[in-house]
């Protein structure tokens, strides 16, 4: 197995720009983006993942998005690419292109639709781990898969070759000590939660993969040094000024509010949503507004 990169921190969920109503990528905005990201301080980025609209990406779309990625990002920060999927050969597939793009890790969420069983989860991520030399993070969102990894499922698969870590998207705070003592002290622990990050790393975790870092990189990374230092009235302070900002992008399905926030913040970048995706609603846009319009001490304190 190759070395892991140093994964953890502030990795950031990115968006995936649209150009054109949604029909092609626009490879300038999302370089663009990577590029001020790095600029920043994030630690990480992921692409193709739920918040980068994924689902919706031809796979020729997330070869070259990760590209794109790879390219502006050059070696700095590491590059995590989501390959999972429902069907285990297509996320062998996707994870074996990218590891031969050159991404640093592969970032799989649990088969959904079809549910699998807990031994079918393991089987899953053991074939994908076995055939492709890449650290593998297993991504839990039962929300969005309608299936959960159970600890004791974790602790399995953080025996074998290649299993890197896990990104929990619950947000339930007993994970990070229950896995960690399920798995041992080896198996990285990362929250896929913004309302519960700062919580998470004093529990434990060692990161987050965040979609509010798309607006608030520096923020977010500062949240997860002071953490790590052990400045944990520093993490909630940074914690608490993102909460509404955490809030208004919850009002519907992610990723529709941050790249609406995205825009309003950085206008050469289009809100352009793929189907079954719609613009959010006006109130939705207001309260973004709203959120965007005290970010100025969140960022200085950062």
């Amino acid at each position: 197995m190759t070395p892991a990169p140093r994964l953890g921190g502030a990795l950031t969920a990115l968006v995936t720009p649209f150009a054109a109503g949604g029909t092609r990528l626009d490879e300038r905005a999302l370089g663009d983006l990577v590029a001020w990201q790095v600029a920043q301080g994030t630690e990480g980025l992921v692409v193709g993942g739920a918040t980068g609209e994924g689902p919706t990406l031809t796979e020729a779309e997330r070869g070259l998005a990760l590209r794109v990625v790879l390219e502006a990002a050059r070696g700095r920060v590491p590059v995590i690419a989501a390959t999972g999927g429902p069907c285990t050969r297509t996320a062998i597939a996707r994870t074996r292109a990218a590891a031969e793009a050159g991404a640093a890790a592969a970032l799989s969420v649990t088969p959904y639709y079809n549910r699998p069983t807990q031994e079918g989860l393991v089987r899953h991520y053991a074939a994908i781990a076995a055939a492709v030399d890449l650290p593998l993070l297993v991504h839990v969102a039962p929300a969005r898969t309608g299936i959960d990894c159970l600890p004791d499922t974790l602790a399995r698969l953080a025996a074998l070759p290649g299993i890197a870590g896990f990104v929990d998207g619950t947000g339930d705070l007993a994970r990070p000590p229950t896995v960690g003592r399920a798995a041992g002290p080896d198996l990285l622990r990362l929250s896929g939660d913004d309302a519960t990050a700062a919580a998470h790393a004093m529990l434990g975790g060692q990161g987050c993969v965040s979609a509010v870092a798309n607006l608030v990189p520096g923020a977010c990374a500062a949240l997860q040094r002071a953490a790590r230092a052990g400045d944990f009235a520093r993490a909630r302070a940074l914690q608490a000024g993102l909460m509404p900002l955490i809030a208004a992008l919850s009002r519907e399905t992610d990723p529709g509010p941050v790249k609406l926030a995205l825009a309003l913040l950085r206008p050469g970048l289009a809100p352009d949503l793929r189907l079954p995706l719609v613009r959010p609603r006006p109130e939705t846009e207001a309260a973004l507004a709203a959120a965007l319009a005290v970010l100025d001490p969140v960022a200085a304190a950062a």
